[in-house]
C-alpha cells in the first residue's frame, strides 16, 4: 500500500496556489482549467476573480503588506514598471533563461513577450493572454451606404459621422467615456493611431503636446458627433453591450471580445461584424496597439510557492494547455502556431487580423514606465472633462501635463 500510494503521488501534491485574476475572459476559464492541473500534479489552484480596480488595489496592498495573500496575480502590462521598480514580483528572467526550449520562446510573438512581461530587459512577469486593438465594424451598415472598412484614422471619422442617424436610435461610433482608467485607455490608443504620444523619447511626460491636444479634440468630436447618448459613462462593458446590442457601426476594441459578436446569446448583430486592423492616420507607418496581461509571482513568498507557481506558469503556457486555454473562450492568443491552427481558426475567423496587428504590434502606446498609474488617473480624469464640455482639450491637457511633472 506504502509504495502504491508513493507511484501515485504528484510533485506537488499539497500545495495551493491562489491567483488574484482580472475579470476579463480568461478567469472563468482559469477555473475550468485547475482540476486539469491538479490531476497532472496534485496542486489546487484557487482563482480569486476581481474588477480591474479592485485587483490593482488589493494585490498592492498585498505586496506593500508583504501579507503574501496571493501567489500569483495578473499583471496589467502597464503595471510593468511599477512591478519591476518595487521587486514586488519575482524576477523570472533566469528561469525563463533556463527553461527557454521547454517555453518554446520563438513561438510567441516578440511584442508579446517584451510588453506583457518584460521591464528594462527583465521578466516581471510571463505572458498569458495577449489582446490585440482591433476595429470591429458592421458589416451590412458598411454596405448599404456604399462603404467599405475604414482604410485611414480620417476614413474612420468621416464615416463614423456619415453612419450616424439617432432618429433610428444607429450610432456611428462608440468607446469609452467614463472617467477614469477607461476613457485614459481607450483615449491613449485613439491618440496613438493619430501620431501622438503620451511621452517623450526619453520617457519623461508630454501630455499637452500639439499632436495629443489634436486628437483629443477628434475624440471629443466623434463623442459630440456619433456617440450613443451616456457613452461618456461606459467603461469597456458598457461599450461592448452597446456594440452587441446594435447600437454603434465602429467600435476599436481589444480582440478578446470578438468572439462574443457571433454569440446569439449575448449579440443582436450575429453575422453582421467585420474584424480589421485599427486603422492609423493617412501617411503614419501602421503600429497596432497591444496589450493583455501576464502572470507575475509575488516575490513576498516562499521560494517553495515560487517554484510551484512558475510550475504553473509554465504549464498555462505551454502549446498544447494554451490552446485549450483559447478554445475555452479565454480570448489571449499569444502563440504565432495559434493562428494557423485549424481548430482555433474554425472557431475564430479574425485570428489573421490579430497576427497582422502582433507583427506590426505596439505595447507601448500606454507607457509601461513606473509613473503610469499616476498618469493614467490625470488623463482619466481630464479626457473625461473634454468629453463632458467643462474645459478643452488643451486646458485640460495642460493642467494634466503640471501635474504629471511633479511625478518625475
Amino acid at each position: 500500500m506504502a509504495t502504491a500510494s508513493y507511484a501515485n503521488s504528484k510533485p506537488l501534491d499539497g500545495v495551493t496556489l491562489t491567483i488574484a485574476s482580472m475579470n476579463d475572459g480568461f478567469s472563468n476559464v482559469l477555473v475550468k482549467l485547475a482540476p486539469a492541473f491538479k490531476a497532472e500534479t496534485g496542486a489546487d489552484l484557487k482563482v480569486e476573480i476581481m474588477d480591474y480596480g479592485t485587483l490593482l488595489t488589493k494585490t498592492t496592498a498585498d505586496f506593500i503588506g508583504d501579507t503574501k495573500g496571493y501567489d500569483l496575480v495578473t499583471m496589467d502590462i502597464v503595471w510593468a514598471g511599477a512591478y519591476a521598480e518595487n521587486k514586488y514580483s519575482v524576477d523570472l528572467t533566469d528561469r525563463v533563461t533556463r527553461d527557454a526550449a521547454e517555453l518554446e520562446l520563438d513561438d510567441i510573438y516578440p511584442v508579446v513577450l517584451k510588453s506583457l512581461g518584460q521591464y528594462d530587459g527583465k521578466y516581471v512577469a510571463f505572458p498569458l493572454a495577449a489582446y490585440a486593438n482591433v476595429l470591429a465594424y458592421r458589416k451590412d451598415l458598411l454596405q448599404a451606404a456604399g462603404l467599405k472598412p475604414p482604410a485611414t484614422m480620417e476614413d474612420l471619422v468621416e464615416y463614423a459621422k456619415k453612419l450616424n442617424d439617432p432618429a433610428k436610435k444607429q450610432y456611428g461610433f462608440v468607446a469609452n467615456g467614463q472617467k477614469g482608467p477607461a476613457v485614459a485607455q481607450d483615449w491613449m490608443q485613439y491618440n496613438n493611431q493619430l501620431g501622438g504620444s503620451i511621452v517623450t523619447k526619453d520617457g519623461k511626460p508630454a501630455l499637452n503636446s500639439e499632436a495629443n491636444i489634436k486628437s483629443l479634440a477628434v475624440y471629443k468630436q466623434l463623442f459630440t458627433e456619433a456617440a450613443p447618448p451616456g457613452a461618456i459613462e461606459y467603461d469597456w462593458g458598457g461599450r461592448e453591450e452597446s456594440f452587441r446590442q446594435g447600437m454603434a457601426a465602429f467600435m476599436q476594441t481589444w480582440s478578446v471580445g470578438a468572439a462574443a459578436y457571433s454569440d446569439p446569446k449575448v449579440s443582436n448583430i450575429v453575422g453582421k461584424v467585420g474584424i480589421a486592423v485599427a486603422p492609423v492616420s493617412k501617411g503614419m507607418t501602421p503600429q497596432y496597439g497591444v496589450g493583455g496581461w501576464g502572470l507575475a509571482i509575488n516575490a513576498d513568498v516562499d521560494k517553495s510557492k515560487q517554484d510551484a507557481a512558475w510550475t504553473f506558469i509554465k504549464w498555462v503556457s505551454s502549446k498544447k494547455i494554451h490552446k485549450e486555454f483559447n478554445m475555452l473562450g479565454a480570448g489571449g492568443f499569444m502563440r504565432k502556431s495559434e493562428m494557423t491552427d485549424p481548430d482555433l481558426l474554425a472557431k475564430y475567423d479574425f485570428l489573421p487580423v490579430i497576427a497582422e496587428t502582433y507583427e506590426h504590434g505596439n505595447g507601448e502606446f500606454r507607457p509601461r514606465i513606473p509613473e503610469y498609474p499616476e498618469i493614467q488617473d490625470l488623463l482619466g480624469t481630464a479626457v473625461n472633462s473634454v468629453l463632458a464640455g467643462a474645459t478643452t482639450p488643451k486646458e485640460a491637457l495642460d493642467k494634466a501635463q503640471d501635474a504629471a511633472k511633479k511625478l518625475f
